[in-house]
């Protein structure tokens, strides 16, 4: 199930941001918030190519059933790679977030489907008829796997930036 992913040093940035208020130097904290956002750039980068890539599929129409063509013209992939953001915080609850804003989901396209294809399975109504349902299938876990894949180099990087910041207010 996709969730917030958050890269964090809790209690380094929560001390680096505290003397950076005090010491009042606005361009150190801007180019910090540059850096640990650039970290995360290609975390969001491959889950937006990971989700547009990712191969949905079904057992397709079986005989004799009607079908036609989607009702909708908006592809489901790419709505979804959309709504993957950055967000970085050096205040209260300092860190970078990559995570799905349900903000800029189409309002058809619920949180649930988000979910259901982390899990590797979409069960859904045939064209909005609540009678008759198809079940897709999708690479399980693209999510998860993705963001385990990048952790380790962004806590590098956050890492690095945070000793970086620190020398520089020293």
């Amino acid at each position: 199930m996709p969730q917030n992913i958050r890269v964090i040093g809790t209690g380094q940035l929560l001390e680096l941001q505290a003397r950076l208020r005090r010491a009042g130097h606005e361009n150190i904290r801007s180019s910090m918030q540059r850096r640990i956002r650039r970290a995360a750039e290609p975390l969001r980068d491959d889950l937006q190519a990971g989700i547009r890539g990712l191969n949905i599929s079904s057992q397709g129409r079986k005989a004799g059933k009607r079908g036609g063509p989607s009702p909708t013209t908006r592809p489901l992939r790419a709505s979804i790679a959309r709504a993957i953001r950055i967000s970085v915080r050096t205040g209260g609850n300092p860190g970078a977030k990559v995570w799905l804003d349900r903000s800029r989901l189409p309002d058809d396209i619920p949180m649930g489907v988000v979910n259901r294809l982390n899990e590797g399975r979409l069960r859904h109504p045939v064209f909005g008829n609540k009678r008759r349902w198809t079940q897709q299938n999708a690479t399980p876990l693209w999510w998860d796997k993705t963001v385990r894949a990048h952790q380790p180099r962004i806590t590098r990087e956050v890492a690095r930036v945070v000793d970086d910041v620190r020398r520089r207010l020293e």
